[in-house]
């Protein structure tokens, strides 16, 4: 039973390449421009712009995640919009030619496959092409099947493959790949009339796959980079955690190695370091891992390129079929994945006979639909996702449904996002001219870490020094 990624291998990154550096500076062009639309003030949402006297690409084009009062969004809500829905309550950033009439970009990029950077894609122009990675073009057909995301459309799909160059125009994009909370997300390094911008996108240091930053950094120790466009989550967005995903498989195992019920686990089956920690877990602890049909597909489509289990009962994993799947209007669409994982289906019949041999995915949704509203005696639910929803009325109904089952609902999590420690050491290992915040609520931090840090507006171009 495989149950780690091909990138995965390695140790730590070498701390000698988290040392700031030193490169020579050369005379450049001054014809690079930078607006930031979305993503100066604010997490998520983020849509930025770069363009030469020739060229114009767009870098990311998410939904945003919260109100103007930092209150949660409902993404499903603002992805069942019309496009002019969007465009009257001011969803849509002002991008010339992206959305509407005029001369269109020339791509966009997309980091990875999250709503807060990809949920606006299905309202841009169909002419623009698009540029991603592989894993993040499944992903996001992954999430458009199983969960009202959007994909992108075969026909505009571009590839860009990790540490190769491309062209756009007069502009050379490199990709890289980074670890964040889901599957096939890159940095970008864009380099054009002399000047060079690192796109972090979202990334982090505490993941499994620990070998990418140090890929990256290596790859770029001899390049000037005159703008670093760095998230900053957790400048103003603090965690509770600073656990790496290998520490938090060992908290997991803690927590049901002696639990005699069922053991639920919610978390995103895309976040794949999340995936392979609850597998591993259920394989430390002797149960068997039950994948719904969701989490089975995103195995299936990812198997051939990295190393993780085939969702199969010869590899420790059952596939349960949940009556939201069964029940979906788009059935006919799924008709070929409902077919593919029918040897390894599991009921929940069998599953309450012997809940103690399970790991079962969960969604607050099932409470009503598959366990009739209440749930399994005893049983263990591990919540894995961000805690503030927690607040929604889903899982307060089905923490009180544990509650009255004298089960237990624990938070069992840790970031996607960089640490504040490690935005630091990151910053400094990458050593760029000027660094400028992105992807938070507290771009003034920054300043406090940093001297060569600009601050930007909403909407404000800046032609790149």
């Amino acid at each position: 039973m495989r149950v780690d990624h091909a990138e995965t291998a390695g140790s730590a990154p070498d701390a000698a390449l988290f040392q700031p550096r030193t490169t020579p500076t050369t005379e450049t062009g001054t014809q690079m421009q930078l607006t930031i639309h979305r993503g100066t003030h604010e997490v998520g949402g983020t849509c930025i712009e770069l363009e030469t006297t020739r060229t114009r690409i767009v870098l990311d084009v998410g939904m945003p995640l919260f109100d103007s009062d930092r209150e949660p969004l409902d993404s499903r809500t603002l992805q069942r919009k019309t496009t002019e829905g969007l465009r009257s309550e001011g969803w849509l950033p002002n991008v010339a030619g992206l959305f509407d009439g005029g001369q269109p970009p020339d791509a966009i990029l997309l980091t990875h496959g999250h709503l807060d950077h990809t949920g606006l894609l299905g309202s841009t122009r169909l002419k623009i092409p698009v540029y991603a990675s592989k894993g993040t073009s499944k992903m996001m057909l992954a999430g458009r099947l199983f969960a009202g995301g959007v994909e992108i459309p075969p026909e505009r799909f571009r590839e860009l493959r990790p540490e190769q160059t491309t062209s756009i125009g007069d502009m050379s994009v490199t990709s890289f790949a980074v670890d964040h909370s889901i599957y096939g997300s890159a940095a970008f390094l864009i380099e054009a009339d002399g000047k060079s911008v690192l796109y972090s996108g979202d990334l982090r240091l505490h993941g499994r796959k620990t070998g990418m930053a140090k890929k990256m950094l290596a790859a770029l120790k001899d390049k000037t980079i005159d703008v670093l466009l760095m998230e900053g989550t957790h400048f103003g967005l603090p965690t509770d955690t600073d656990a790496t995903e290998y520490e938090l498989e060992d908290e997991i195992v803690e927590h049901i190695k002696d639990v005699n019920g069922l053991v639920l686990a919610s978390f995103s089956p895309q976040h794949l370091d999340r995936l392979v920690g609850f597998i591993r877990a259920a394989k430390k602890t002797g149960r068997i891992f039950v994948a719904d049909v969701y989490t089975a597909f995103v195995l299936h489509l990812i198997h051939p390129d990295v190393k993780v289990p085939r969702p199969k009962a010869s590899e420790g994993i059952r596939v349960y079929y949940p009556k939201s799947f069964i029940d979906s209007p788009r059935r006919k669409r799924l008709s070929k994945i409902h077919d593919q994982f029918l040897a390894d289906r599991i009921e929940l019949d069998e599953i309450r006979k012997a809940p103690s041999r399970y790991l079962m995915v969960f969604r607050a949704s099932m409470l009503k639909t598959d366990f009739d509203g209440s749930m399994p005696e005893a049983c263990v639910c591990l919540y894995s996702y961000w805690p503030g929803y927690l607040d929604q009325p889903a899982w307060k109904e089905t923490a009180q449904a544990i509650d009255n089952s004298n089960g237990q609902l624990i938070q069992a999590h840790t970031s996607g996002h960089i640490f504040e420690q490690d935005i630091i050491k990151f910053v400094k290992a990458v050593d760029p001219k000027t660094v400028i915040p992105v992807h938070t609520f507290e771009p003034e931090e920054f300043g406090r870490h940093f001297e060569n840090v600009r601050l930007l507006e909403d909407g404000g171009p800046w032609k790149i020094e």
